[in-house]
């Protein structure tokens, strides 16, 4: 199934090249660590600085991290594989050249299945890939003032750190789609412990090439490449942007120059940074430092053996074996942490549903509110399986566990705890609920017969009413019984 493209008069285009740390312990041709947050040029060694006379070698750990990613992305790894040198110079490259993989990469071919859009209005899209790849990192030039003054400063740290380029085929027909492919993406990453794909970062970053061409039309327009997009939302933006400048121009009858375009957030448009270099630009040719990487039908089996349960698989196992909706599978599976949480909260309660609509509605809720992933807080599965348990045998409201769920995900504890010391136990005094009844009655009385005329959604405010005079600690299902008999009686 395919989802609408994004521009009325132009199909619309667009192929991406993630670039994806990985998580080793060391850079992808030295013993250099590899960190975040070190002084400058402290994480380094002499191959990451180019000094004469050293050798790079090969850290097998990121090659075993590379099977990984493609065999969770259907790919075919492949046995025999090359690296070469991009030659391209920049301050931050000490070498001159990048040590990449062009003609024989590592993994060829596979494929993503992305959901985009939510509700009933989801649909599924495959979208394939050309190749993933395996590099090292650049260095990073410095240009803040604050730092460096008038001047440029390099740090070499990133220098030799191992990454994955993921490359796509131009099957995505919007931005929504490549955001879309982008989550899935990242998520696989994640599951299988290859990479943090910290946006924040760098850990995870996308360049995004894109084309428009009139609707019908078989051959594709040029295309342009937008460079170092490091979150969901500038994604998302730029493409927009560049959608609106491409189809300016062929309005116009002007020609789309194949370039390399930045995205500028604070005037929301793109501009050129250079003319489009090709691959011969770069003159590649395999590095003579390194022998051709081979890899075993042994060591394939070995990686593919070690792999968790895929989020694809446990999608459609939680729909199996917990009875939920597809969309409620992937929401919950949309990390490895989250997926282990509910399980475990599951177990604990009984029963899974609840469990379930408590952290996609609720939890998740709080998570996006402090900017969190699951791991990162300190709620437990079992402290969301008592609050879910207190709600549903009456001990609170449901309105008021809510309102302890921030704080839970925030400082964790236990939830009994909170509602006891907190006074949040629900009213379950049958004669202080019969009394607040029979005032909201006594005090709406035209409401009541609109109830009796058959407008049973004046119920609901009726029971608002009562929940107003008890502070929300009555038991909604309670209030509803009494209202009803005391109305019908």
């Amino acid at each position: 199934m395919t989802t609408p493209t994004s521009h009325p008069d132009y199909e619309v285009v667009i192929g991406l090249e993630v670039h994806a740390q990985l998580r080793t312990r060391s850079k992808l041709f030295s013993p250099a660590p590899v960190s975040y947050g070190e002084e400058p040029n402290h994480s380094v060694h002499p191959v990451c600085l180019a000094l004469p006379g050293v050798l790079p070698v090969l850290n097998r750990e990121a090659v075993k991290l590379a099977i990984r990613a493609g065999l969770a992305t259907h790919g075919e790894v492949r046995g025999h594989s090359v690296f070469a040198r991009k030659n391209y110079f920049y301050p931050d490259l000490p070498k001159g050249y990048q040590i990449s993989q062009f003609e024989e990469p590592v993994i060829e071919g596979g494929w993503l299945d992305v959901v985009v859009g939510e509700g009933k209005n989801a649909a599924t899209k495959r979208v394939n890939l050309t190749r993933i790849h395996m590099e090292e990192d650049a260095g990073k030039s410095i240009h803040d003032a604050a730092i460096a003054g008038d001047a440029t400063h390099v740090d070499l740290n990133r220098a030799g750190v191992p990454l994955l380029e993921i490359v796509s085929e131009p099957d995505m027909r919007s931005p929504a789609e490549a955001v879309a492919y982008l989550r899935t993406l990242r998520a696989v990453l994640r599951y299988i412990d290859v990479s943090d794909a910290d946006m924040e970062l760098g850990h995870f970053r996308c360049d995004a090439n894109l084309s428009l061409r009139p609707h019908g039309a078989s051959e594709y327009g040029t295309r342009t490449e937008l460079k170092n997009l490091n979150s969901f939302r500038s994604v998302e933006a730029a493409l927009e942007a560049e959608i609106e400048r491409q189809a300016d121009l062929l309005d116009d009858d002007e020609p789309v120059v194949q370039a390399t375009m930045a995205y500028d957030p604070n005037s929301g448009r793109t501009r050129v940074l250079r003319l489009k270099e090709n691959a011969d630009d770069y003159r590649y040719f395999p590095d003579p430092d390194l022998v051709p990487l081979q890899i075993s039908a042994d060591e394939i089996e070995a990686v593919r053996a070690a792999l968790p349960e895929l989020a694809d698989a446990r999608c459609e196992r939680f729909q199996r074996e917990y009875d939920l909706s597809e969309y409620d599978a992937r929401g919950l599976t949309v990390s490895r942490p989250l997926a282990d949480f509910f399980e475990t909260a599951a177990k604990v309660h009984g029963q899974a549903k609840p469990v379930a609509n408590w952290i996609l509605r609720d939890v998740l809720r709080a998570l996006r509110d402090r900017d969190a992933e699951i791991e990162d807080t300190a709620i437990t599965p079992e402290a969301l399986a008592n609050l879910v348990d207190a709600v549903e045998s009456g001990k609170t409201t449901a309105k008021s566990a809510r309102g302890l769920v921030p704080e839970l995900v925030a400082e964790g504890g236990d939830p009994l705890v909170w509602i006891r010391e907190r006074g949040l136990e629900a009213v379950s005094d049958t004669g202080v609920l019969e009394a607040a009844v029979d005032a909201v009655i006594a005090e709406n009385a035209e409401d009541v017969e609109r109830v009796r005329a058959g407008e049973t959604k004046v119920l609901n405010f009726l029971m608002g009413q009562v929940m107003k005079r008890t502070g929300g600690k009555a038991s909604p299902q309670v209030v509803r019984e009494l209202l009803q008999a005391r109305i019908q009686s």
